[in-house]
């Protein structure tokens, strides 16, 4: 890679090695009306690669709902802005950082945290939250490994070799989460965690930050005024994370890709907060006109995308740019990926309180440029002229691809590749601790521990606590707290490998679902996606599936996708990760005392069942190119006899249970009813907002007694140090046909668990009724160590809360404690 001068003469050749094919290299010549420099060159290869262009998804990527009553900003800017009233928004945006984790998992996972933090504050807004979205490959031949069953997925047993290695990313990964927000003080206060054969040498590591500012003081990306100072801020520049963005984001994993660990940036959180407390300060002076932060392809991107955005020109001098290495090129200082950094456009004549703001914080802070007109950008060092670009083709008129889609070969299946069930009346108590200790299902406690939950002291359900991590918000004008913000993000590989339209619309419902199950309302989304390389037909019909099934479900449930990000080229030699779309859904509690937990409260309280549809668990959405036909939507339970037991053990061969009990992954995702999700969605915040219910949890990973279990060991950590008292649970279904694991473990949405009090249930039965959602009561808690469940008169699972919670909480650690 020539990195070295300004002189070295471009050819077809370095422009390949830079990533441009020969059409886009044509371009820039056209563009330039000549050929480019080494400058001029690497500008346009970052502009333009996957990473920052996204030149293969902008025609999908339209076909999503952006707009709604609440958005105040949509994509294109560096966060999504959804209006939370008394004259506050909220800014939120997921991204990946995936690459960067594989070659260096800390300072990768850190520095993705780093940038979307700086997505957020250059909106204007204060951090006040973090998320994480992860999936590993296995770290357990024992339950992950047996995947080999589903030769039709690729997928082989792990050796020993790759579960140290994923074990090891993992660590790395978690350490340098937990690292940035913990230092940076900002509260990591949820996510969740995948794991899969696919991604043992492509890890996935998805961060989303929210933030919260006053409507009036957002501040955008597009510089404005003609002779206004342009204003670097921040960090110095240094030769990290030189093509970051074009050639390790933005291409497969091959044997060479640990010799990219030079492409992997380098964070300070200590240095981003004191960036973030002078940005909001200076912005305050009212002397600021535009920022904007310098991540993907660093100045290149800053610079470029202000000129653009704004309709003008701008100028800089890079021999002003604070650089902490010595010798470097205008074309590694343009493309540079340091962190900390931001540009600022002040007003004329303003630049004294700007920078005096920077000084006190002890931050670099230099005037290295101006706005101009005539839409030039314009790069100097030391007044020579090292790039000359018109900004506005480079940023906004760069190569757009409809890349040909083409369906995967359908899967040959029958009846002997899909999941058994056991007997009738077969125990499955020790099925069911198995399926509590695997690692997708096992507490993350490992994980979040690592995590500062409550700095800033606004977390009121941190991971685990509820199904979504919800923090309070203070009324700006008499810091009174009255209501709350929700989030979740979910999504699910393995579903949108066999299905992925139907896979994307279960992500956007299961998130929504865990708003609504913390009492809040679902307002808003975002979106990263993540998948193989565009260049494949069978990626670009994956990735057109799930942006279909996104929009449909986002517009059916009623949130807007405000923002969010692409990622392509997770392959490594060649194989490709499983279709992986993960969604972050916020939502809003007015009142922030009704706050809905997971855990199970007092003795005597009734659980019930609640489902949005009436209908089995059919498959409305099967894949006909799969050779599956729909089947026939059903609207009274007592139909359920028409589902018969060879759909549901298609169905079935999708979940959890069955990839850690039988090592089997096949037939198709549960179907989805979007409309008994809205129902669902609508009952559980009207529940939670009259106070009606003690505890929510919604029914997902691992079916209704994983979601029963955990409301059992939520209970016994309510207390300090677990001395509240055990509660337990005594379970009794007689009414269903299908067999008692398709009953217990399967995961068809549109369903939760609550418990009420006695005194509550017939108000609670009222209110599902006004909203058409069947409410069964399947059981109680109870005071002691019991849990059972009793299904059509049979004890099919019988065990001490002690014994499952002993499984369940103490798994992971355990298993990286192997390393």
């Amino acid at each position: 890679m020539a990195t070295a001068s300004t002189e070295i003469r471009v050819t077809p050749e370095i422009a390949a090695e830079h990533g441009l094919s020969a059409e886009e290299y044509a371009r820039v010549k056209q563009i330039l009306g000549r050929e480019p420099n080494i400058t001029e060159l690497g500008i346009f290869s970052v502009m333009w690669s996957e990473h920052c262009s996204y030149k293969s998804s902008k025609v999908h990527l339209k076909r999503l709902p952006t707009r709604g009553k609440l958005v105040v900003q949509g994509p294109g800017e560096n966060a999504g802005v959804v209006d939370i009233g008394d004259g506050l928004v909220a800014a939120f945006k997921i991204e990946s950082h995936n690459h960067p984790s594989y070659v260096e998992p800390f300072q990768g996972a850190t520095t993705g945290v780093g940038g979307i933090l700086r997505d957020i504050f250059t909106m204007g807004a204060r951090p006040i939250a973090i998320l994480d979205s992860l999936r590993f490959g296995p770290i357990t031949a024992s339950v992950v490994g047996a995947q080999q069953a589903a030769p039709q997925l690729g997928n082989t047993a792990p050796d020993a070799a790759t579960l140290a290695a994923n074990r090891r990313i993992l660590d790395g990964v978690v350490r340098g989460v937990g690292n940035y927000g913990n230092c940076f003080g900002v509260p990591t206060i949820g996510g969740e965690v995948g794991f899969e054969p696919c991604y043992s040498q492509n890890p996935l590591v998805n961060a989303l930050a929210l933030g919260i500012a006053k409507k009036e003081e957002i501040f955008l990306a597009k510089a404005k005024g003609i002779g206004n100072p342009v204003i670097y801020v921040g960090a110095k520049t240094g030769r990290d994370g030189i093509h970051g963005a074009s050639l390790l984001a933005s291409a497969e994993f091959t044997e060479e890709s640990k010799q990219k660990r030079p492409n992997v940036q380098v964070g300070d959180p200590f240095m981003e907060k004191l960036l973030l407390e002078a940005c909001l300060e200076a912005m305050q002076t009212g002397a600021v006109v535009a920022i904007q932060d310098m991540g993907a392809a660093g100045l290149t991107c800053s610079t470029m995308e202000m000129a653009s955005r704004g309709g003008t020109g701008i100028e800089i001098d890079l021999a002003k740019v604070p650089q902490r290495e010595t010798g470097m090129t205008p074309y590694e200082i343009m493309l540079s990926e340091s962190q900390e950094r931001m540009l600022l456009v002040a007003e004329k004549g303003r630049e004294p309180e700007v920078l005096g703001v920077f000084k006190k914080w002890g931050l670099d802070a230099m005037v290295v440029g101006q706005v101009t007109e005539g839409g030039i950008a314009r790069i100097k060092n030391n007044g020579k002229v090292a790039a000359e670009i018109p900004a506005h083709p480079l940023a906004e008129e760069g190569p757009v691809y409809n890349r040909p889609l083409a369906a995967p070969a359908p899967r040959v299946e029958s009846e002997k590749d899909w999941f058994a069930f056991a007997p009738e009346g077969a125990n499955l108590t020790q099925n069911f601790m198995k399926l509590l200790s695997s690692p997708a299902i096992a507490s993350k406690r490992w994980i979040t521990e690592q995590y500062d939950t409550s700095v800033r002291t606004n977390t009121l359900a941190g991971p685990g606590a509820s199904d979504a991590a919800v923090v309070r918000i203070k009324d700006p004008k008499t810091g009174e707290v009255k209501r709350a913000l929700a989030l979740s993000t979910d999504g699910n590989g393995r579903w949108c490998q066999l299905n992925p339209r139907v896979g994307a619309m279960h992500a956007v419902a299961e998130a929504a679902r865990n708003v609504a199950a913390s009492g809040a309302r679902p307002i808003a989304a975002t979106n990263c996606l993540n998948f193989g390389s565009p260049e494949k037909p069978e990626v670009m019909w994956q990735f057109s599936q799930a942006i279909d099934g996104l929009a449909e479900a986002c517009t059916a449930l009623g949130t807007p996708i405000t923002g969010g990000n692409v990622s392509f080229y997770n392959e490594t030699l060649g194989k490709s990760i499983y279709p992986t779309p993960v969604i972050g859904v916020l939502g809003l509690l007015e009142d922030v005392s009704r706050v809905l937990k997971i855990a199970f409260r007092e003795e005597g309280d009734v659980i019930l069942l609640l489902d949005g549809s009436n209908s089995p668990v059919g498959a409305q959405h099967a894949a006909p190119h799969l050779g599956n036909q729909p089947s026939t939507r059903h609207s009274e339970r007592s139909e359920e006899s028409a589902f018969s037991v060879s759909e549901a053990r298609r169905e079935f061969s999708s979940s959890e249970y069955s990839k850690t009990i039988a090592g089997i992954v096949a037939g198709e995702p549960p179907a989805i009813d979007l409309a008994a999700e809205k129902r669902l969605i609508d009952c559980l915040v009207a529940l939670a907002s009259s106070g009606s219910v003690q505890s929510a949890h919604d029914i997902s990973d691992g079916g209704l007694a994983v979601t029963l279990a955990e409301s059992c060991f939520a209970s016994s950590s309510v207390g300090a140090q677990h001395v509240a008292p055990h509660l337990g649970a005594v379970i009794t279904i007689v009414d269903s046909l299908l067999p008692a694991e398709s009953a217990l473990f399967n995961e068809r949405g549109a369903r939760a668990v609550v418990s009420v009090t006695p005194s509550k249930l017939a108000a609670v039965l009222h209110t599902a009724r006004q909203y058409n959602v069947t409410a069964q009561q399947i059981g109680e808690v109870i005071r002691g160590d019991a849990f059972r469940i009793q299904y059509k008169g049979n004890a099919v699972i019988d065990s001490s809360v002690e014994s499952l919670r002993d499984a369940w909480a103490h798994s992971l650690e355990r298993t990286l404690a192997q390393r």
